[in-house]
């Protein structure tokens, strides 16, 4: 993942101390351009800094960036300890020496997607689980999303896919790919317990608009394979081509030896004709249950 992603952009690495940096460093070190990795010591319980890291806001004002610092639970209280990962964006922003905001409203990072044109795509099934914000309505976690993100429309799937243990993050099922397209996963097996989930986030999507007033134009969508179920130690697993990470340069999907790698690494690669698309296999990865999106948050220039 580093690899790809330094020919791309700057890497940032959160380390615990300095001996988690020097573990890190006998991996990386044999990579070129070393100048585009940064450690940073800020320590974390878990790597997945998708959901508890900062969101970044651009904005027109100096500084240029801030940070939002939402609130943080282990993915509705599920793997205590959090205080480490609660504290990160803050972190970041002292050391970025930027403004932070506090919604003081549990969101993880993978839990929502923006068009950058000001709507976001969530699923019910993790926003308003009452394991996250049980003291909020549907119409108060929305005015939240307007006030600290800037986006004006939010659009609703439902349920998530088996095994994934967030409860739905909407980065294992649909993801914008430009303004106005998105790209979403589909399960072709009707056998199969994700297949009636998907189809009905599917007909939501159909049934959407991208408009100031809702009567805009419908969303253009395209369909990801899912690849076969994949148990380990009797635990099904999330794998899911929608958690892909789109880069400056590049895109990186996960890959799981299936049939399926290859039609989606083909169809996302003609949703990004100027980025390389580069699938990794994912098979022990997934085994913490997350890839690529899980694993990154991107930083915009300021």
């Amino acid at each position: 993942m580093v690899e790809a992603l330094i020919e791309s952009e700057p890497v940032c690495i959160n380390v615990c101390n300095g001996a988690h940096e020097a573990e890190a460093r006998a991996v990386l070190d044999v990579l070129p351009h070393q100048e585009c990795i940064t450690y940073y010591e800020i320590p974390t319980n878990e790597p997945w800094c998708r959901d508890h890291g900062p969101i970044f806001l651009t904005r027109e004002v100096d500084p240029k960036l801030a940070v939002v610092d939402w609130d943080y639970n282990a993915w509705g209280g599920k793997y205590p300890p959090c205080d480490l990962d609660e504290i990160v964006p803050t972190r970041v922003a002292e050391i970025l020496k930027v403004p932070v905001f506090y919604p003081r409203m549990i969101l993880e990072g993978g839990s929502i997607d923006v068009n950058g044109a000001g709507a976001l795509l969530t699923s019910e099934s993790c926003l308003l689980n009452k394991n996250r914000n049980p003291d909020l309505s549907r119409e108060q976690i929305e005015q939240r999303l307007r006030d600290f993100l800037g986006v004006r429309e939010i659009l609703w799937l439902g349920d998530g896919i088996a095994g994934d243990d967030t409860d739905g993050h909407i980065d294992d099922l649909a993801r914008f790919v430009s303004e106005r397209t998105v790209v979403t996963v589909i399960e072709e097996n009707h056998h199969d317990e994700n297949y009636q989930p998907l189809q009905q986030n599917l007909e939501r999507l159909r049934e959407m608009k991208i408009g100031e007033s809702r009567t805009g134009t419908k969303i253009e969508i395209v369909t990801l394979p899912m690849p076969k179920k994949i148990v380990r130690e009797d635990l099904r697993l999330p794998a899911s081509y929608a958690n892909f990470y789109i880069a400056n340069t590049c895109v990186l999907v996960p890959t799981f030896a299936d049939p399926a790698d290859e039609t989606a690494v083909e169809t996302l690669q003609q949703l990004f004709p100027n980025r390389r698309v580069i699938g990794i296999d994912c098979r022990e990865l997934i085994w913490g249950l997350g890839t690529f999106h899980c694993l990154t948050q991107q930083q915009p220039t300021a």
